[in-house]
């Protein structure tokens, strides 16, 4: 029988594939994807491909389907079960696979599901997701019988994680697995590491029936700061629905945005690393970069999206990056992947070892105003025409700008970003100031901008976020 599929137009995206299940993704979407990727994988040279999901009510039939759709393709499948996205990149990172797929929803709602995938090592993005689209609209797959496995490399998994803690005392310890499908992979591993340690939400629920899985989003984070402010803890932990994504709480009960995490891990790797690069995203804190380049690093501000941050951190060799988003990414000891608990464990040693509490740190960090980050709709066949003319008059005028993402602009007040997002059509703006007025002042800037390029002024009304 003839192959030929067609996707919903909103379902391949720049970083995954991802929609909503019995609307705009479901289990012929899978098998297709299986048939094509396996298709490539097989053209490449590859001969397996290792496959895991998430906890979302919808993995279990998007496996067996996507599952289906590889072996027909005539590659072998290795299936790990249940688990964390980390987890799965371990796996094909050691068994060298050709490919590696997991299938998440990561921190959207329950309704979403998606996948996650690896070639060869490297990040499978962009234009190879939109080549998943033309083949199966073509037909243009292999066909054969691969043979199917499941394996079992949690144990394996969480000796290696648990083999980096480099800690000297044991801390006491919050984490919020918010039912997400790190729950098992983690109660093993607390139980490898020192210290008291007490887990919330640690079943895995699909239904996420206690808070949404997203760690970044301070509402998110209420349960495990009042535990840690209850309990005395050292530090609190949160992770996304899969575990790619970190939260962290300080022993205040404060929460540590992505970039502040950063400066931290940062300086502990330049220790035995000096003069390494450390890359972060365009939406990161002037802070983060200043505070690398004074621990003795050559911070390196590029592109927003944890496959453009893996490719970048292969070329130049660099040991650690991260994102605001909580995306971690450890080449240091690791293998270059995101992975939260990998990046929990690094720093429970960090501050096991040394004898500073963590508020005390964030607390000694350069105090700055800044927006959240700031999402407005824009056409999608206008938001990048909009960056340009932004940056084309800026230009014209004389600005500091860096382009790298977008535009970033900076000023003696601090510095604005406005760019596109890749994955929806929406702009993002953020600004960050040394106090108010000129946080004001940014935002002012940032609106003439976007007036002069036809558009409306967006909210700024939401408070600041001082850090």
């Amino acid at each position: 029988m003839s192959f030929r599929h067609d996707f919903h137009p909103t379902v391949l995206r720049e970083y995954d594939i991802r929609g909503i299940i019995g609307e705009t993704l479901g289990e012929r979407d899978a098998e297709a994807i299986g048939r094509c990727f396996g298709s490539i994988v097989r053209r490449a040279g590859g001969a397996e491909v290792v496959v895991g999901y998430d906890g979302r009510l919808s993995s279990p039939a998007l496996e067996t389907a996507l599952v289906s759709g590889l072996a027909g393709a005539g590659v072998n499948v290795a299936r790990i079960g249940c688990g964390p996205t980390p987890m799965l990149y371990y796996a094909g990172t050691v068994r060298e696979a050709g490919g590696a797929i997991q299938i998440t929803g990561s921190h959207n709602p329950p309704s979403y599901n998606g996948f996650k995938m690896v070639l060869g090592g490297k990040p499978f993005f962009g234009a190879q997701i939109r080549r998943i689209g033309a083949m199966a609209a073509a037909g243009d797959v292999e066909t054969g019988k691969g043979a199917v496995a499941s394996i079992d490399v949690r144990a394996e998994y969480v000796a290696r994680l648990a083999r980096d803690w480099d800690g000297a005392r044991g801390l006491k310890v919050v984490w919020d697995n918010g039912n997400g499908a790190a729950g098992d992979v983690l109660q093993a591993l607390v139980a490898k590491l020192p210290g008291e340690h007490r887990i919330l939400f640690p079943e895995i629920d699909g239904r996420f029936p206690n808070h949404h899985p997203d760690p970044t989003v301070p509402a998110n984070l209420e349960a495990v700061i009042a535990a840690v402010r209850a309990q005395g803890a050292d530090l609190g932990i949160a992770f996304d629905g899969d575990a790619d994504r970190i939260g962290v709480v300080d022993d205040e009960g404060h929460m540590l945005f992505g970039d502040q995490l950063l400066v931290v891990l940062a300086r502990d790797v330049l220790k035995s690393r000096p003069g390494a690069t450390i890359i972060a995203d365009v939406k990161a804190s002037q802070v983060l970069f200043d505070e690398v380049a004074k621990a003795g690093g050559a911070p390196l501000m590029w592109k927003t999206g944890h496959s453009l941050i893996k490719a970048k951190m292969a070329e130049t060799g660099c040991p650690l990056a991260g994102e605001m988003s909580g995306h971690v990414f450890f080449a240091d000891r690791w293998y270059g992947f995101d992975d939260a608990l990998y990046t929990a464990v690094r720093l429970l040693g960090i501050l096991a070892r040394g004898g500073e509490r963590l508020s005390a740190i964030r607390k000694a960090l350069p105090q700055v105003v800044n927006t959240p980050e700031l999402r407005f709709d824009c056409e999608e066949t206008r938001k990048f025409e909009v960056v340009a003319e932004v940056a084309a008059r800026l230009k014209q005028a004389g600005a500091r700008v860096a382009d790298t993402d977008g535009v970033r602009v900076l000023t003696d007040d601090g510095w604005w970003l406005l760019r596109a997002s890749n994955t929806q059509a929406v702009l993002v703006a953020r600004a960050e100031a040394r106090d108010q007025a000129g946080l004001e002042r940014l935002k002012s800037a940032l609106a003439a901008q976007l007036v002069a390029s036809g558009l409306p002024v967006p909210d700024f009304d939401a408070p600041a976020a001082g850090h």
